[in-house]
């Protein structure tokens, strides 16, 4: 795999776990009494933090697991059960109530005040995991293994698609006001229960890539892993311009 396909192949993966733009309207109803200013600094701590989480992975690789005995179908399995209850959450429309400001219509605190407190109650359940869940974690410590074959390049391109990555959480983030007036009250409540029903497929397919990893055909392969392209085995070169040799049957014994 070359640098540039390392790269592209990290940044998608990662964009579409993080999903910065389908996580708006959760951070929206997070910090609907925040000023502008506010919630553009909450935005920078939330995006910093996941920055600093996901390039710990991806530096480290699996020794922090292995550290604590934990195989990684044992951390999907963990990672998707959290994950289907925050799901079953979304799509009741209890999360929306449990990220709700409470500081909305109180007393106006600094925007440096205000983006801490925000921060130290959203860092669970909205930073981990629905922003940095066992997906994103997965990815970069898979990603890490493959950027050691590219040497200190490869482990450089990988802390700067995560880079990437966490700006354009912040410039998602940063739009919240407009997406919000876009939306509406009604669209953000459908959008947020729509992201529920996803999520909690997605948990339940970590648990399934977990139990596929752990045990002998307890899941299907295509189950497990769904929509690989299958490519058919090699069959013999055959040099240009000359007939494939025929294949001749198999002859058992007493044939």
């Amino acid at each position: 795999m070359s640098l540039v396909e390392f790269s592209v192949n990290f940044f998608v993966a990662l964009f579409a776990l993080i999903d910065p733009v389908g996580n708006v309207p959760l951070f929206a109803a997070a910090t609907v009494g925040a000023t502008p200013a506010a919630r553009r600094l909450t935005a920078v701590y939330i995006a910093v933090f996941a920055f600093l989480f996901l390039a710990v992975f991806y530096l480290t690789g699996l020794t922090i697991l292995r550290f604590f005995g934990i195989s990684m179908p044992a951390f999907r399995i963990a990672g998707g059960i959290l994950l289907l209850l925050l799901g079953l959450d979304m799509t009741r429309g209890d999360l929306l109530h449990s990220l709700a400001d409470p500081g909305a219509g109180a007393a106006p605190l600094s925007t440096r005040a205000y983006a801490k407190a925000r921060f130290e109650s959203l860092v669970v359940p909205f930073g981990i995991p629905l922003l940095v869940g066992p997906g994103a974690i997965s990815s970069a410590v898979i990603y890490a293994e493959e950027a050691r074959h590219l040497g200190a390049t490869g482990l450089a391109a990988g802390i700067g698609v995560i880079g990437a990555i966490c700006l354009l959480v912040v410039a998602s983030f940063w739009l919240t006001s407009l997406i919000s007036r876009v939306l509406g009250h009604v669209g953000m409540v459908i959008v947020v229960r729509v992201l529920g029903l996803i999520l909690c497929a997605m948990a339940v397919q970590f648990m399934l890539a977990g139990l596929a990893g752990s045990t002998i055909n307890l899941v299907r392969r295509d189950t497990a892993t769904p929509y690989q392209s299958v490519r058919p085995p090699p069959g013999p070169a055959v040099a240009p311009g000359a007939k494939p040799a025929a294949v001749r049957p198999e002859i058992g014994p007493g044939d």
